[in-house]
């Protein structure tokens, strides 16, 4: 009886809409709004306040949102090991990841994900860092990939891999008949860098002015993708991580240099809501990207590109 409506209640304040709720669900934009309906009626308090676009939470609506969301994990993770048995996987994993993890690593994982667990399915969105996030934090996906993952009061972020930072360039750059490079080199250079708030972004303005060096940013984007074709158009180099740029750099349509002088290194992480039970299926993924993070090889080991906020 009650774990469908509380699971209801729970996807309505998720995505913040009945209707989205409804659909999340099965069943009309009516038959959810009842079902909270019938929650308030039974505790005697409103628990949502639809005067308010989007929706918000009564006091009384969130304390009992957060004691319903742990009763509807629990319970959903307890019907999936049940269903699933001792060994077998089956279900869905809701993944959200930054554009560079995704294009990097995500289709290799997911592809491996699906011949050991026929019955699974891994549903991937690349989304900005921020709305990956967001995501997590609403429960609408079970696993966020992120660079320079944060523990906050509601996340829960630990370490998969690093990713050794290289200036790149285009073919008929100057700088691609180099080899290794210093970083000072890239004194008083035009680059095509990130958003001055991502936070790769501001670890490389953090390194920059560590060692007492000038940039100039002749285009700025907030994914790699774009900055890559940027500059394959000849706008100037980048520092992006490595493993982004293998395609490109087989193709010959980039040139990647290591540091000669310092090593860098961009952080990946997991994060999750944190108090969330993950389910058997989700439990498994998580198992694959662990198996999944091997070291990069010593020579491009080094210090982190830190950042702060």
């Amino acid at each position: 009886m009650q774990i469908k409506a509380l699971k209801i209640f729970c996807d309505v304040v998720c995505r913040r809409s009945f209707s989205r709720a409804a659909e999340d669900n099965g069943v009309t934009q009516s038959a959810a709004s009842q079902a909270v309906q019938h929650l308030e009626e039974r505790l005697g308090v409103k628990l949502i306040d639809r005067s308010r676009r989007p929706l918000v939470l009564t006091p009384a609506g969130r304390l009992y949102y957060e004691g319903c969301r742990k009763i509807v994990q629990e319970y959903l993770a307890l019907e999936d090991r049940t269903r699933n048995g001792v060994n077998e996987v089956a279900g869905v994993v809701r993944v959200a990841a930054i554009y560079s993890v995704g294009f990097s690593h995500m289709k290799r994982l997911v592809e491996r994900f699906g011949v050991e667990s026929p019955r699974a399915q891994v549903r991937i969105q690349y989304e900005h860092p921020r709305r990956v996030h967001e995501l997590v934090e609403s429960d609408q996906v079970d696993l966020g990939l992120v660079s320079y993952p944060r523990s906050t009061r509601t996340i829960q972020a630990r370490r998969w891999r690093e990713e050794p930072m290289v200036v790149v360039c285009g073919p008929f750059d100057p700088l691609a008949a180099r080899g290794a490079i210093q970083l000072e080199r890239l004194d008083g250079l035009a680059m095509v860098g990130f958003d001055h708030d991502l936070p790769i972004r501001r670890a490389i303005d953090r390194v920059f002015g560590s060692r007492g060096l000038h940039v100039e940013y002749a285009a700025e984007f907030d994914n790699i993708e774009t900055v890559k074709r940027a500059i394959e158009a000849g706008t100037g180099p980048g520092l992006l991580p490595e493993p982004t740029v293998r395609r490109e750099v087989a193709a010959g349509t980039l040139v990647a240099l290591p540091l000669a002088d310092e090593k860098l290194v961009r952080p990946l992480g997991i994060i999750c809501r944190r108090g969330k039970v993950l389910g058997k299926t989700a439990q498994r993924f998580m198992e694959l990207l662990d198996a999944a993070a091997r070291p990069e090889p010593s020579d491009h080991s080094g210090r982190e590109l830190s950042t702060v906020g």
